[in-house]
């Protein structure tokens, strides 16, 4: 029996890069055509056919849901050529499938690959998150404070008034109570319509996006996503399940949970160094969006190690017919 195969996540990383790129130009003719289905499909389709061409014995651990949902990067589905080390894959092959179909902003191919059991295998059900970004001590904020009081710790963190705070918030019903008691603070909102993933990802760089603290709810394999965004960028997220009736709670036994009340930290969601990539579908804060001119088709790609905290940013411009 041949010894395991470490993972080198050096010589996989632009590998992935290609694989966030390859998702992203095949949705680019669906962009503004609202048809959101046909969009994720295409993504999917080339994302699968990318990790397939990797040299990797890769698991899916964040989906597109359970094998009976999803005919494709279903949670279990095994990728790759099987001839390289054991990985755990969270991938949203188009985050922001609504943004993509009405070319609104924000919409990412979404994909981050660690060594096995690296990732916390987190059921389909909404998540409590909170995210900050870098350089600030370790629970300066905690899920455990009202909003009132995050938007009151991190203005006294950064030195400033709580009416310089801006906080990322998806817009949804039942984020209205929320909403409202940051308001009361004086502090900004931006909301977003989708695409908490790269909402998360906002606050890492606020001095260019904006934004300084995420919090509200939304799906938790999208939080996983997030957490490996961050453990690379930098910044602090808690994450606490969510659960609306027996099925939910069923989900997180079947996926190994027993603590149903157990707030995660970064570290506890994704356990091991990461790599992580995502490209720009639609113009975005962090991402330009693919260009299509004569010819030629342009993506930018975010890729980031853990391990070394290094962020590249990888221009792709290709010959492209159709």
């Amino acid at each position: 029996m041949s010894a395991p195969v470490d993972f080198n996540d050096r010589m996989l990383s632009l590998g992935l890069a290609r694989v966030a790129e390859q998702a992203a130009i095949a949705s680019a003719s669906l962009i503004g055509r609202g048809d959101e289905k046909a969009a994720d499909q295409a993504a999917v389709n080339a994302m699968r056919e990318q990790l397939n061409l990797l040299d990797i014995a890769g698991v899916v651990v964040i989906g597109e849901g359970e094998r009976d949902e999803a005919p494709m990067l279903y949670i279990g589905e095994e990728v790759g050529t099987g001839n390289g080390p054991g990985v755990d894959i969270a991938l949203d092959p188009l985050e922001g499938t609504t943004l993509t179909a009405k070319d609104m902003p924000n919409a990412l191919t979404v994909i981050a690959m660690g060594p096995r059991g690296s990732m916390l295998h987190a059921p389909d059900v909404y998540m409590d998150k909170l995210a900050i970004g870098p350089g600030f001590e370790e629970g300066v904020v905690t899920l455990d404070m009202t909003p009132s009081e995050r938007v009151a710790a991190l203005a006294a963190a950064k030195g400033c008034a709580m009416t310089d705070i801006t906080v990322c918030i998806l817009e949804r019903p039942r984020h209205e109570e929320l909403i409202a008691e940051v308001r009361a603070t004086g502090a900004g909102i931006r909301l977003i319509t989708d695409g908490d993933v790269a909402g998360v990802m906002h606050c890492a760089e606020p001095e260019i996006t904006g934004i300084d603290m995420y919090m509200g709810s939304g799906g938790a394999p999208e939080g996983v996503l997030a957490a490996a965004a961050l453990k690379c960028m930098g910044g602090q997220m808690y994450g606490r399940l969510l659960f609306r009736n027996d099925d939910e709670r069923g989900r997180a036994a079947k996926a190994g949970i027993t603590d149903l009340d157990k707030i995660y930290a970064r570290d506890e969601l994704v356990t091991a160094d990461v790599i992580f990539a995502a490209t720009g579908v639609t113009n975005g804060s962090i991402l330009s969006g693919i260009k299509r001119s004569p010819g030629w088709i342009e993506t930018e790609t975010i890729l980031m190690r853990s391990k070394t905290g290094s962020v590249r940013r990888v221009q792709y411009r290709n010959p492209f017919e159709g």
